[in-house]
């Protein structure tokens, strides 16, 4: 038992969005805080329930990413390190002490597509080493599979609250038909509104994304500094710069790796696809999981 105890938590959040890392869950949270009604916390990615050093920030923090928002609202928060077996174990279980009552969401994606995108961002935060390509990555980092392993990470929330609690939701109809994919989690939560989905400009630049150094970019950020570099430095030796922190061109897998991810990740696409009455491997997702109506669990059950 953890040592934090049920009468410290005043205000709690109504859902959560529990993952998956790069499946546009930031997308989703944004859209979801511009109802009215629905309040989304700030920072987007808490992660108190399986980060250690959020959660030994104590419950008051946490209550406080809730405690000025409307009464009557809707309240919620989307952390995706919610779903990150076997890296933060102890997150299901916190969530289902202290806030059992909370509507999940879990938005999933193709998991070769997340693979790359999860190997851009660990690449972009100095996770994953500068010189190593994916075709290595892949097995040389373990997480960037486990994060794809979609039914190993919804075990325990199945086991701990139910399936009927967790609405499943596809990056791809997400992106594809938003309006349907937003009143489909806007029913899920209870939310009582008009779910409107307002289309943005952003761009996913992942591919573009600048390795980030901590101690760099703090000097960079001093405008003496700013100002100084761009005096001293010629543009062109500032471009080289640049270049040598920047991932210009989305990776490619080889046709071996594709392969390999298939063998390690279609037994647990099995399962999921059993859960949802669709024949899924990392070749049909897709047709999968755009076909039709939206998956939703094949025998839900209410907590």
């Amino acid at each position: 038992m953890d040592n934090q105890s049920h009468t410290s938590l005043v205000v709690r959040p109504d859902f959560i969005i529990i993952g998956a890392m790069k499946c546009a869950t930031s997308s989703l949270h944004d859209q979801l805080a511009l109802l009215d009604g629905i309040s989304m916390s700030e920072p987007k990615e808490p992660n108190f329930f399986s980060d250690p050093d959020q959660w030994a920030m104590g419950m008051p923090w946490y209550e406080s990413l809730f405690a000025s928002m409307p009464s009557g609202d809707l309240k919620g928060e989307s952390s995706t390190h919610y779903t990150k077996l076997p890296t933060y174990p102890k997150a299901a279980r916190r969530l289902n002490e202290f806030v059992p009552d909370a509507k999940l969401i879990y938005v999933m994606r193709d998991p070769v597509d997340r693979i790359v995108s999860q190997y851009i961002h660990e690449w972009s935060m100095h996770v994953i080493d500068k010189d190593c390509p994916i075709d290595e990555a892949i097995k040389k980092y373990p997480i960037l599979l486990d994060y794809s392993r979609y039914a190993m990470q919804l075990e325990p929330y199945f086991e701990l609250f139910g399936q009927g609690t967790v609405l499943p939701v596809f990056f791809e109809r997400l992106m594809g038909d938003p309006q349907s994919e937003l009143e489909r989690v806007a029913q899920h939560i209870g939310y009582s509104g008009v779910a409107q989905w307002v289309e943005d400009e952003a761009k996913n630049v992942s591919s573009q994304r600048q390795r980030r150094n901590p101690i760099l970019n703090a000097i960079l950020d001093i405008r003496a500094v700013q100002i100084a570099r761009r005096s001293l430095l010629p543009e062109s030796m500032r471009q080289r710069v640049r270049s040598r922190w920047t991932m210009s061109e989305r990776p490619q897998l080889s046709n071996e790796s594709i392969h390999f991810i298939g063998e390690e990740l279609n037994p647990d696409l099995a399962k999921l696809g059993d859960l949802l009455d669709r024949e899924l491997t990392c070749a049909s997702f897709k047709d999968q999981v755009t076909s039709g109506v939206s998956p939703s669990w094949k025998e839900a059950c209410n907590v």
